[in-house]
This record gives structure tokens, sequence and C-alpha cells, in this order.
């Protein structure tokens, strides 16, 4: 029975891992990964004794709260304050022993370019792409956790992948993207306005997440002039904030702080040697896994 119990314990950082690309935040995963575990440990020793799988139990147990999360989650967001952003996580916050090949999948499954793209699928398409195409789990089994046939769990999942291709959701070239935002920072901090709008996308979107909490844009900031402008402004009203490379999904991305305070994550989504896209998290809800970087 020990033995059972510490597998099942075991499985907590993969149960984590998996919430988290479905809903997007570190909080609302760790509340699915302990109603996960609940359910476990409410059942009597004879019932979890009649599970030959408890890691299959378990991703589906799971697969199925988030399901029934991300259902309501259209309606809470509608209410949220400002834009909505996905949370950014360091790239190898759910690292394990994988080789090189399956952790270039599970690094680009956790970019924040993926994670937008997923907020516009459909719960059962997020649930079918993420447990198949990340975790490999068989569409037979997917079939029970979104109540559809198998084949129909197929077509979610070829839905969810052709949203990614057509919004360019997967970075192309890890180190092109490194060195635009490399340039991106140095054009900001120095207050190179020429030099920040040439690396800008002429359909270049800014949209930063405070969370009603602390001051962030509420609407989207959109064009080249504008989002160099405001970019600028971080830089200039804040000379004393140490910027800080880091490693996400997405590829080099920059961390904030401020007398060892984390204050937030700016990353980039890079098309064709231009930023398309720039993503300021600034809620501390979910800066929790930078904080604790920050505070070992």
């Amino acid at each position: 029975m020990d033995t059972e119990l510490d597998a099942v314990a075991a499985e907590r950082r993969r149960l984590a891992s998996l919430a988290y690309r479905m809903l997007g935040t570190m909080a609302e995963a760790e509340d699915a990964v302990q109603e996960t575990y609940l359910r476990w440990y409410r059942m009597t020793d004879a019932e979890r004794a009649a599970i030959a799988n408890p890691q299959g139990w378990l991703t589906r147990v799971i697969s199925r709260i988030c399901l029934d999360v991300l259902g309501s989650a259209r309606h809470r967001r509608e209410r949220y304050i400002g834009e909505w952003l996905p949370e950014p996580v360091p790239a190898d916050l759910f690292a394990g022993p994988v080789d090189p090949a399956e952790k270039a999948v599970v690094d680009d499954s956790v970019s924040t370019a993926v994670l937008v793209v997923m907020e516009a699928m459909t719960p059962a398409e997020r649930i079918a792409f993420v447990l198949h195409d990340v975790f490999a789990v068989p569409f037979s089994e997917i079939a029970e956790v979104v109540g559809r046939t198998p084949a129909a769990v197929r077509q979610l999942a070829t839905s969810a992948r052709r949203r990614l291709q057509d919004h360019d959701g997967r970075p192309r070239d890890r180190e092109r993207h490194d060195a635009v935002v490399r340039a991106f920072a140095r054009a900001a901090g120095t207050g190179d306005l020429a030099g920040l709008s040439a690396l800008l996308d002429p359909s270049v979107t800014l949209r930063s997440d405070g969370g009603g909490v602390v001051s962030a844009a509420r609407r989207a900031v959109l064009g080249v002039d504008n989002v160099a402008r405001f970019c600028l402004g971080i830089a200039r009203k804040q000379p004393d904030m140490v910027w800080t490379e880091e490693l996400t999904g997405d590829g080099l991305a920059y961390r904030f702080a401020h007398d060892g305070v984390v204050r937030g994550v700016l990353n980039v989504k890079v098309v064709d040697g231009l930023v398309r896209d720039v993503w300021i998290q600034v809620n501390p809800e979910k800066l929790r896994t930078w904080s604790r970087k920050e505070n070992p």
C-alpha cells in the first residue's frame, strides 16, 4: 500500500503540468490537483484497489475537473478587470527526466503564444489537444473524458492543431527570436524610439494584465508608435527596475524586479524577425513561480 501511495503522490508534478496547460494559471492548476487528490483519498481502500491504472485514473479525473473549470472560465473572464493573459512560467518549471526531443515539445506547450491561442479553443478542443499532443493519451481514453467518440476527439485535436498553425502559435526560430528580444530590450532601455519601432511588426499588439490589482493598460495597445512609446514609458518611469533574462516556452523573456520583489514578466512573439505581440504580466497572483525564483 505504501508503494502505491508513493506512486500516486509522485504524479503531482505531472498533474500540475497537465492542468496548467489546460487552464492557463498555476492557481487554478493547483486547485485542480488538490481536488483530484481529495477524490482519490476519499475512496475506500477497496475502491482504490479496484483501480488497475492509478495514473490513468488521476489523468481522467483531473481532465474532467479542468473541463468543468473551462466551461465556466469564459463567463469569469468577462468580469475580469482589464486584459486577461495566461500566466507565464519558467520553461523548466515542470522539467523531469525527459529526453531532448520530448523537452522541446514540453517547452513549446507552456508558451504564452500557445496558451493565448488555446484561449480561443472550445474546452473540448483544449482538453483533446493537451492530452493527445502533449501527453500522448490515446483518443479512446480522451473520449471518456469529453463524452465524445474517439473519431470526434481526433477531429477536436486536428481542429486545435489547425488553430495553432493559423495563428503562428509555435515559435519558429528560437535563435532569431532571442536576438530580436535582446534588441527590443536594449532599445527600450536606452530610449531608442526609432530602433524600437524598427523591431515592431505593423500589426503589433501589446497586452498587459494587472488583474485590477496593479496598474496596467485596460485595453490592448495597438500599432508601432503606440506600442513603442508605451514600452519606453515603462523604462523611463521605473529606472531602478532590474531586468533579468529568463527562458520561457516562447524563448527568451525578461523578468523585472524592484528591491528583490518581482514586478512582472515581459515576453513577446516574433514573426519573420519582427515583434508581433508583446505580453506583460504584472498581476501578482500570476507571478508566484517567478517570486519563488527570486527568493529561493
